[in-house]
């Protein structure tokens, strides 16, 4: 006789976003694990009389989203500290910043966005100054390869930063700073375990209401690894948690043998993050032609050979590797490291954003079997008039960000957020509308690269990423079907968030 089941979630339009993307009434569920998906009258035979069952009224049941590119420690300090996301000025962001009441010896803000204010500038010393002149002051911009910061930062930090990541204006610093000036900064504010558990609580919550059951940490210098595992000891972790590990800590993950895929059920190994160059945004990301508003085509965060070092290491290791490349020029030598190991596919390396890819490269991924990493939420600069014609111009900004191209020449797509910001359903109401017409992706395809296509790139495609019998009972139910409203699909809310067959977040009205 068949055990019943634990749970089952029923009157509800079931999409399983599977190859056939098949659709059901209900959801069984034992032991975190999907036993059965089927009609309500099928599901109704697993029911026992300690069964709990979960009336969805109708709503939209679909595989947990999986962020394939976060950083949940940045999450949390949005919520902790000062969201400038939501500041359209640079008066606005003086002002969320002068606002903070607590006794921390920084000032610390996270997520402006420049391009999208009727004064677009960065924030210079002279605003921070404006908000305290005897305690630092820092405000990072949303790609964290830019931040703003005042005298007293500048003063505490002057033996730190390279003289050539500091801008400066008639020989004295502006305030504004890029790349390893900006790392100097993380170094010295990183939290210690207390704080980072706070972070990471606080993250974790705001991952549940966004319907995300899994994310890729892309992790540098920091205690989260230890305080993920300390989390999942105490029974407090509900997020399926992959660690991206920089290419700082290859030499300690070696010495200690881990391997992509080690770890539990709910934190694994990932693999090596690593640059290769920097941002738009800070027109340090490498292009094989010049910036349209400015001079320069960028700059290496760590040059093709460095690269090329680690990644043949971290292979050798039997560990992916995830590489940050956003410019042409950086996507090719990404690729070209890639390629000198035996099996990138094998590997599923990844180029992490790959935002202006050529025709060339598109082939270089379908044919190598190497996985497009993306972030579907970096279409809001690819509008007209936005970040990229500013700093690509009109032709090259509609070369950005092509899924459609990526998707039909049959390379492996998986969507992410780099939190910028976590929020799955931005992202897809981005692809399925983006300003790009022939760039579009349905709706389907759009869902399927923030649950299978991630799955894939974490090697996780035979527990996660689809409803199926078999796997894990990780669901995100939506108030509201994307099929029905295309055009408004960043606007459903998430009803609930269900992991290991448990309810992590409840946001049904009463």
């Amino acid at each position: 006789m068949t055990a019943p089941a634990d749970v089952v979630f029923t009157n509800a339009e079931v999409r399983t976003l599977a190859e056939t993307d098949e659709t059901a009434d209900a959801v069984a569920v034992r032991d975190g694990e999907i036993v059965r998906v089927d009609s309500a009258y099928e599901v109704d035979f697993l029911e026992g009389v300690e069964t709990e069952v979960v009336d969805l009224d109708g709503r939209v049941l679909l595989p947990g989203f999986i962020d394939a590119h976060t950083h949940l420690m940045m999450v949390g300090s949005y919520l902790v500290n000062a969201d400038l996301s939501v500041a359209d000025s640079p008066a606005d962001c003086v002002e969320l910043l002068a606002e903070l009441d607590d006794d921390r010896d920084w000032i610390l803000g996270y997520g402006f966005d420049e391009s999208t204010w009727e004064e677009s500038r960065y924030l210079t010393r002279d605003d921070l100054d404006s908000v305290s002149e005897t305690r630092p002051v820092v405000a990072f911009r949303e790609d964290m390869h830019t931040a703003s910061v005042n005298s007293e930062a500048l003063s505490r930090l002057r033996d730190e930063i390279p003289d050539e990541d500091v801008e400066t204006e008639g020989r004295e610093p502006t305030g504004v700073i890029v790349e390893e000036a900006v790392d100097a900064v993380y170094e010295t504010i990183e939290p210690d375990a207390e704080t980072m558990h706070e972070l990471l609580l606080a993250a974790q919550g705001d991952a549940h209401e966004k319907g995300i059951t899994g994310v890729h940490d892309m992790v540098r210098r920091s205690r989260a690894p230890e305080v993920y595992r300390r989390l999942e000891l105490d029974g407090d972790l509900a997020l399926r948690v992959r660690i991206n590990y920089w290419s700082d800590h290859l030499d300690a993950v070696e010495e200690i043998g881990l391997q992509t895929n080690h770890g539990s059920e709910f934190v694994r190994t990932g693999g090596i993050k690593s640059f290769t160059d920097g941002s738009f945004g800070g027109r340090t990301a490498k292009l094989a032609e010049s910036y349209a508003d400015g001079d320069g085509n960028g700059q290496w965060v760590v040059p093709p050979e460095e690269l090329n070092e680690i990644v043949a290491r971290a292979d050798d290791a039997g560990l992916q590797v995830t590489a940050h490349a956003i410019g042409d020029e950086a996507i090719d030598a990404t690729l070209d490291a890639f390629c000198e190991t035996e099996d990138p596919g094998a590997m599923r390396h990844r180029v992490e954003h790959v935002e202006l890819v050529t025709d060339e490269q598109v082939e270089r991924f379908a044919e190598t079997g190497i996985v497009a990493s993306v972030q579907p939420n970096f279409l809001k600069w690819a509008q007209e008039d936005g970040l990229y014609d500013d700093r690509l111009g009109k032709e090259r900004r509609k070369q950005t960000n092509r899924f459609r191209t990526l998707l039909d020449a049959g390379a492996n797509l998986a969507f992410g957020s780099d939190c910028m910001p976590l929020d799955p359903l931005l992202g897809i109401h981005q692809t399925v509308n983006a300003p790009v017409e022939a760039q579009r992706l349905s709706v389907t395809e759009a869902l399927r690269a923030y649950t299978h296509g991630a799955a894939y790139a974490g090697f996780d495609e035979n527990r996660l990423g689809t409803v199926e019998t078999g796997k894990k009972a990780d669901f995100v139910v939506l108030d509201g079907s994307p099929w029905e409203t295309p055009d408004d699909i960043e606007n459903i809310d998430v009803a609930m968030t269900v992991v290991d067959g448990d309810i992590v977040f409840d946001g049904r009205a009463d």
